[in-house]
């Protein structure tokens, strides 16, 4: 290991060629680079959980601590690593403070793996706009996590706002095994649902783009019940007129499967980290369509996946006051009344799905991410900043006719 203080990004570079030369890995493999966005006070939280997700996907890990950015005086603490504390693999830790945390691209494009895809992950809560991240308009995948977030439904209406082909969120990723078991017991179903029930705790992202998917692959009405104090979603009911099936969390490993007429089965839910969170998006690199659509119907902003996937940096000087721009999000009580509106208006367009379409689309919206999506138009989300563009990014396609 390398420890380098108040550095250079050249510095840096030569810091990790050096270690690569002594850990004998110049032809070392690389599916992608999974740069890490943290402020100091949850660096060895976002450590653990990249070095599991690292351990699973060979990758050079970038973990980038933003801190004192106020400071009159940039500066660079970097730690450089090949199969050390942080997983097997390459892993560069770089502290950066004052003017420089704002130019974070500068050091770390340098680092980037040749010929690799990157993935950027925010460990705390989202950008606004990820425009305004110069980290988030580089990568290939943009990784945020909206419980990080005061009010994770308003930054959850946000990231819906925001939306390009390649981002996703961990609370849409924490549903994968629910998805899972609920698709599953669909291939057994030949009835048609009428209606589905989700319950959780207070204010869960996870639970409304749970209702968000299920209205997309049913097209039923959906209702989340916010019950307990337990944050997560604890059951989920589809009613089938006079019959129905419900998933119910018993303890934190496992779920009760309960359908009338069949008696009740036991089978495993277990709760996951961040780590093996973040380890099933780095699983898939292309984008998450069923994330896009579950997102867009829950929000009431349609066709998200048609937008375009290059994005443009916007200059944002977080320490210049005199033009605050201000989020367009709405706050949670408001986020709520869109989405109740957007389900009422759903439910009167529907109409009852037929028996052999219905078990189709739950089976294959479970547990799957579909392809990439082209084309599409950018959406223009609050003011009007300068414009500038990133030297790794494209210009916006013209949107092609009909969107993907």
């Amino acid at each position: 290991m390398t420890t380098l203080w108040d550095t250079t990004g050249s510095e840096v570079v030569k810091a990790l060629s050096a270690e690569r030369r002594a850990a004998g890995a110049l032809a070392f493999g690389l599916a992608l680079t999974l740069v890490a966005v943290v402020d100091e006070k949850h660096v060895s939280e976002a450590e653990g959980a990249a070095t599991l997700a690292a351990s699973a996907h060979p990758c050079r890990l970038l973990i980038v601590v933003r801190r004192q950015i106020e400071s009159p005086h940039p500066r660079l603490d970097a730690e450089v690593s090949i199969g050390g504390r942080l997983g097997p693999g390459e892993a560069v830790v770089m502290r950066m403070s004052g003017r420089l945390a704002l130019h974070a691209e500068s050091v770390v494009l340098p680092l980037l793996a040749p010929d690799a895809p990157v993935v950027t992950w925010w460990h705390d809560e989202p950008p606004t706009r990820i425009a305004y991240d110069p980290l988030g308009v580089f990568a290939d995948r943009r990784v945020t996590d909206v419980t990080a977030a005061t009010e994770p439904l308003s930054a959850l209406f946000q990231r819906a706002a925001d939306f390009a082909p390649g981002d996703t969120d961990l609370s849409w990723t924490r549903l994968t095994p629910w998805r899972t078991l609920l698709a599953a017991a669909f291939d057994t179903v030949t009835d048609t649902p009428d209606s589905a029930v989700i319950t959780s705790g207070r204010a869960n992202p996870s639970a409304q783009l749970f209702a968000g998917w299920l209205k997309n692959k049913l097209g039923i009405p959906v209702t989340v019940e916010e019950v307990g104090t337990r944050p997560d979603v604890t059951k989920v009911t589809v009613s089938f007129g006079e019959s129905e099936l419900a998933i119910a969390r018993t303890d934190s490993r496992t779920a009760t499967i309960s359908r009338s007429g069949y008696p009740d089965r036991v089978l495993p839910l277990p709760g996951r980290g961040v780590g093996e969170l973040l380890a099933e998006e780095l699983r898939r690199l292309d984008d998450d369509e069923v994330f896009g659509e579950a997102l867009g119907t829950w929000s009431g902003l349609q066709n998200l996946g048609t937008r375009s996937p290059h994005r443009e940096h916007i200059w944002r000087d977080p320490m210049d006051k005199s033009g605050t721009v201000t989020s367009t999000a709405p706050s949670s009580d408001e986020a709520k009344a869109a989405q109740a509106e957007a389900t009422q208006t759903e439910a009167a367009k529907a109409e009852p799905p037929q028996a052999g379409a219905t078990k189709a689309g739950a089976t294959k919206a479970g547990a799957t991410k579909a392809g990439a999506t082209q084309g599409g138009a950018t959406s223009s989300v609050g003011g009007t900043p300068t414009v500038g563009r990133s030297g790794s990014t494209a210009r916006p396609e013209r949107p092609k006719a009909g969107g993907a």
